[in-house]
């Protein structure tokens, strides 16, 4: 472990196979990551350096080497309605408006994709909430069975635990209000609570690396990519917003972090204040 650096250039070395698997960039500051995530991967690949442990990677035709690499290296930091104010102008505003949209759009069904979902709190954050406003008529008569909510990872393991819809004691209270526990959680047992199936079923999980044409997803009314694009080089991040303009109706919506601004693309996006919060409108 205390070798895995050990010559100055493996850290670029590292840093450029990752940027390149998920267009997550890491620099030299992060090092002690590399380190701590991916010393015991290196260790049972017998690799004698890094540059033997790419190699690797690259000639692994499964691509399983690349998968355990990303995971490791991924940040699956996520909970339940993260940013409180702005998941409020989400049920009082934002929602009740899409559904308005969609509705003077002729479409039969609202379609919303949750980029970078990790292990599901957003996607299911959604359904919860989509499910509560429709039962109160404030979704200009959609159903909740009638939005269709498709949420992305380009880690496996953490689309797997996310599927499941099964969250440990300290996975369920981060974020997560009594009101909606007592609702739509169950004990699964001493120490893990599951998920509604009802909700569960609402959410459809699919493997997406986001340097992938998302072109292919269909078209959206609703898009999230939040707490994402920061991790993200410049070049990478300008073409990944050119890229979601492509997948969002106009007048469709995108929402990003609560410390992330959009500052490029105006032709495209403009910003729109809706319930004290700032969502990007498409053009």
């Amino acid at each position: 472990m205390a070798d895995l650096l050990k010559n100055p250039g493996d850290l670029v070395l590292l840093s450029k196979y990752v940027s390149e698997a998920c267009g997550i960039h890491l620099g030299e500051e992060k090092g002690y990551l590399f380190q701590s995530r991916l010393g015991s991967i290196v260790a049972q690949t017998g690799a004698d350096d890094i540059p033997a442990f790419i190699r690797l990677a690259k000639a692994d035709t499964t691509g399983k080497l690349r998968d355990k690499i990303v995971d490791a290296m991924t940040t699956h930091e996520t909970y339940w309605f993260r940013d409180e104010r702005v998941w409020s102008a989400v049920e009082n505003s934002l929602l009740p408006l899409v559904a308005q949209r969609a509705k003077a759009a002729n479409r039969a069904r609202v379609r919303i994709f949750s980029a970078a979902c990790s292990t599901g709190q957003e996607p299911y954050s959604l359904a919860m909430l989509i499910d509560t406003l429709s039962k109160q008529g404030k979704l200009s008569g959609y159903t909740a069975q009638q939005f269709e909510i498709v949420a992305s990872d380009v880690s496996a393991g953490t689309l797997m635990l996310a599927s499941v819809g099964r969250y440990n004691q300290i996975e369920i209270v981060r974020g997560l209000a009594e009101k909606w526990r007592s609702v739509y959680f169950k004990p699964a047992n001493s120490t893990t609570w599951q998920l509604d199936e009802a909700i569960r079923k609402r959410v459809t999980f699919k493997r997406y690396n986001l340097q992938d044409d998302l072109r292919p997803l269909g078209m959206f009314d609703l898009l999230l990519c939040r707490n994402v694009a920061i991790y993200f080089e410049e070049n990478f991040k300008r073409e990944l917003f050119r890229r979601i303009s492509e997948i969002i109706h106009p007048g469709g919506y995108l929402m990003l972090g609560g410390t992330e601004s959009l500052l490029t693309h105006t032709d495209l996006f403009e910003r729109d204040l809706q319930g004290g919060s700032i969502f990007y409108k498409r053009k």
